[in-house]
């Protein structure tokens, strides 16, 4: 089988829309070699990261000269050349024309922030990804979902049949699936992290509700207050933050790291933490919940969106609005050992049965086959 991917962002971007491209191509080709790979961008970076991607047994193509419509329009020219089966926009994007090409077409939608926070975005911008994400549900075959929270969002907000929206969950960086073999001491001497610590990873915005989290140590008996590590670049509300931080005396308590270098650091960082703590508002799948359990940290959650979908059951889940919710489940785990321990036995498992590589890659190659 010949499929197609629109590799924007898998060369461009190194975060959450290009970690995904670059995880997705990756498991594919391990486990389903046989295909061939055509990655369609109309510019490449070149980096440790990409470099894989930019050569046999992958086929990189990109215009020949500098073709603002390419992506939009002339792209699927390509398609024809290259005897496509499936083409598959990873996110949130297709050919506007995608339909005259006569190629199967299947696309990603994340999650639909721009409309449930209107306002965290610009104007513009939510103008321009309304029209993209729409056209594209209207286009595509197959839509995808990578929750059934984010299902729910599309047949609600696009009116998107049900029938023509897939869940298939994310699958996290290769190296989740197995021990780091990085000395956790040494590591956290790097990054001037403590001893013992409990844990937020994400960038830091409104959304993200890292404001709960401070106010919910601010109720937590003194006695338990060991140190916050924050991992993340600062956005949205951190001066607010800072400030609730200082008014609350806890500065000497939290830690923030936002140079982490790499995944593998980043494993040890959750596998050294008595918990991660996200209590965020809206995701549209929650991928450092599932990082983490597949760490065995256990994991404090909001019960909202997709959250209970990343967690699973032995997850403990808060409501996003009520500190002190927060802080009893903060509790709980800090107090309860045995409590601790199933959960990180009982999420690994989960996060394996639900989120593992060849269960994630299987799903969609089953998709492209249909």
């Amino acid at each position: 089988m010949k499929i197609g991917f629109d590799a924007k962002r898998l060369y461009n971007n190194f975060t959450g829309l290009g970690n995904y491209s670059r995880t997705l191509l990756q498991n594919l080709q391990e486990f389903y070699p046989e295909n061939q790979y055509f990655l369609y961008s109309p510019k490449y970076q070149e980096n440790p990261k990409t470099r894989p991607f930019l050569a046999a047994p992958y086929h990189p193509v990109a215009p020949k000269s500098f073709q603002p419509l390419w992506r939009s329009y002339l792209m699927t020219g390509q398609f024809k050349k290259d005897n496509l089966d499936v083409y598959h926009g990873l996110s949130h994007e297709l050919p506007l024309n995608v339909k005259k090409s006569g190629v199967k077409s299947v696309v990603t939608i994340h999650d639909l922030v721009f409309k449930k926070y209107p306002e965290t975005f610009p104007l513009v911008d939510r103008n321009i990804y309304d029209f993209k994400f729409r056209r594209a549900c209207a286009n595509a075959d197959i839509v995808i979902a990578i929750s059934e929270s984010t299902k729910k969002d599309i047949v609600n907000l696009y009116g998107i049949h049900p029938t023509k929206i897939k869940v298939v969950y994310q699958s996290c960086h290769s190296l989740y699936y197995q021990p780091s073999t990085l000395s956790g001491k040494v590591i956290k001497e790097q990054y001037q992290i403590p001893t013992e610590y409990l844990l937020f990873v994400g960038s830091v915005e409104t959304r993200k509700n890292l404001k709960l989290l401070v106010e919910a140590y601010g109720i937590l008996p003194k006695d338990l207050r060991i140190p916050l590590v924050i991992v993340g670049r600062p956005r949205q509300g951190v001066k607010e933050v800072k400030s609730l931080i200082q008014s609350l005396g806890l500065e000497e308590l939290v830690f923030w790291v936002e140079n982490l270098s790499s995944n593998e650091h980043l494993q040890v960082v959750y596998q050294e933490a008595q918990a991660l703590i996200y209590p965020s508002l809206y995701e549209g799948f929650g991928l450092p919940v599932a990082e983490a359990l597949l760490s065995k940290t256990p994991v404090i959650t909001s019960s909202v969106s997709s959250l209970p979908e990343a967690g699973g059951p032995n997850s403990l889940y808060i409501n996003p609005l009520e500190p002190e919710d927060l802080a009893k489940a903060m509790e709980e785990v800090l107090t309860n050992t045995g409590l601790r321990q199933t959960m990180k036995e009982k999420g690994f498992d989960y996060a394996h049965s639900a989120f593992g590589r060849k269960v994630v890659t299987d799903r969609m190659m089953d998709i492209y086959s249909k």
